[in-house]
């Protein structure tokens, strides 16, 4: 056994499993295997040396006058043997070891060790991938099932589930891609990735890779709004007042941008500046369209907009999407408005107003024709 400690002290050193959990293992399956042996092992306790892995096995079993369960009561005279000071009722501690136990010491062994050695792997393997939650990882399109798409990332798959997959992409055999690292399981199997092709912080983290202003905290990005497949808006802010945001994100030749979109598959990416002051940032979010007013409740967490007639649908959007991004991306709601349509309103509000106040006025001229201290007044 003492080739068995040696291995035991090298697999500590190679994949850190520590020897006294091993011994524990041993020692546990081992008094489980001798249930079978001695018909239980509920006062039995198995010890495996730790120099040179030879196994005892020990019984402690119960001094009594007559034996009636030999696996769990001694005899006094038979306890004397091992020490003469045991009386009734004293627990006497028998060595019970059968004689082929070594053979079986050993399978155990073996086993534990193949078991121990598979766990430390997932561990570590779950992780350098847990450490990764949240980011990106590379790696091919390993096999489809039932609508999953697995993803080979070299020690362990990634799966894609259908909710995580982008709609208007095609997932081939063999295809490289990158995946966004949405959670890391324990299961029985081994660690699980979830991950996604959806998320909008999988943009974000392609930001951050493509433009080195963002990985270094010149230029942040404060929110991302997306619609996977199709657009997506992203608000990037400056602390250096040199550094352009807008011009950053973009690149050279649009190359930065356009690197993010290949990856994307040509879903359009719309990058604005960011403001604190929330008019300022709502008509850049609704970017491309230009803007007249916007006219905020603070309160209400709404927005009324207007932009010239031509821009209307422009600022809206198809099927409202560029609206809809735009809301979620301040999160402020949006009423859009053409310049046309806000006047005719402001100009039916006014016409409102006059005719109320000239009611009033004639009120006030009929009241001036009483002189009594109480007048009562038919209302209209």
């Amino acid at each position: 056994m003492n080739e068995f400690i040696e291995a035991l002290e090298q697999l500590q050193k190679e994949k850190g499993i520590d020897k006294e959990i091993v011994f524990s293992a041993i020692e546990s399956s081992l008094k489980t295997a001798c249930s079978r042996s001695f018909g239980t092992s509920a006062n039995v306790r198995v010890q495996m040396d730790r120099e040179n892995g030879n196994v005892k096995v020990f019984a402690d079993k119960t001094v009594v006058e007559h034996v009636m369960e030999p696996a769990l009561e001694i005899s006094l005279e038979e306890a004397h043997t091992y020490n003469p000071d045991y009386n009734i009722g004293d627990v006497c501690v028998v060595e019970i070891t059968p004689r082929n136990f070594g053979r079986i010491a050993a399978q155990n062994a073996k086993q534990v060790v193949v078991q121990k050695i598979r766990e430390a792997e997932r561990e570590i393997i779950y992780n350098e991938y847990k450490s990764k939650e949240r980011d990106i990882v590379s790696g091919l399109i390993q096999h489809k099932e039932r609508k999953n798409v697995y993803v080979n990332l070299g020690k362990i798959e990634a799966v894609l589930s259908p909710a995580e997959q982008v709609p208007t992409e095609t997932y081939n055999l063999n295809q490289r891609i990158r995946v966004y690292v949405l959670e890391v399981r324990r299961t029985n199997k081994g660690p699980q990735i979830v991950a996604s092709r959806t998320h909008p912080e999988l943009v974000k983290r392609l930001f951050e890779q493509e433009v080195p202003e963002i990985h270094d905290g010149i230029v942040q990005i404060k929110s991302i709004a997306r619609e996977a497949g199709s657009r997506t808006k992203i608000a990037v802010w400056s602390r250096d007042a040199q550094v352009d945001p807008l011009g950053a994100c973009v690149g050279e030749g649009s190359a930065r941008v356009n690197a993010i979109t290949n990856e994307l598959n040509n879903e359009k990416v719309d990058i604005v500046l960011w403001s604190d002051r929330h008019d300022a940032f709502i008509a850049n979010a609704l970017s491309p369209a230009k803007i007249i007013s916007v006219d905020v409740d603070e309160d209400g967490l709404t927005a009324e907009v207007i932009v010239p007639d031509d821009q209307l649908s422009l600022a809206i959007g198809k099927e409202g999407q560029n609206a809809r991004l735009a809301a979620r991306l301040t999160g402020f709601k949006i009423d859009i408005k053409s310049e046309t349509q806000a006047a005719e309103e402001a100009a039916y509000e006014d016409e409102y107003y006059d005719e109320d106040e000239e009611i009033e006025y004639i009120y006030e001229d009929e009241l001036d024709d009483y002189d009594g201290e109480y007048v009562e007044v038919e209302e209209p």
